[in-house]
């Protein structure tokens, strides 16, 4: 499991059952603050949601998984993650 680009959690590689409800769960969950938040900021939920993303992604620690600008699942080294040229 690793950070999206897009704020939402993927599964990096196969996944049984239980690991695809849970990672959908946390979605739907994050989906619903992102939306709560995005409303009371005026922005759309997709353009919270990316900021978000762009924060979690920089927040992950050596040895988590995390989506590259490029769509490849990248590790986490001990330097700073890759991050979309768009991401404040």
């Amino acid at each position: 499991v690793g950070e999206k680009m897009d704020g939402y959690l993927g599964i990096v590689g196969g996944a049984t059952p239980a690991l695809r409800a849970l990672v959908d769960d946390l979605n739907i969950k994050r989906r619903a603050v992102y939306s709560q938040k995005a409303q009371a900021q005026r922005a759309t939920v997709e353009e919270y949601a990316f900021t978000s993303g762009c924060l979690l992604i920089s927040q992950t620690k050596p040895g988590e998984k995390y989506q590259a600008p490029d769509g490849s699942w990248q590790t986490r080294g001990s330097g700073p993650a890759q991050r979309d040229a768009r991401c404040p």
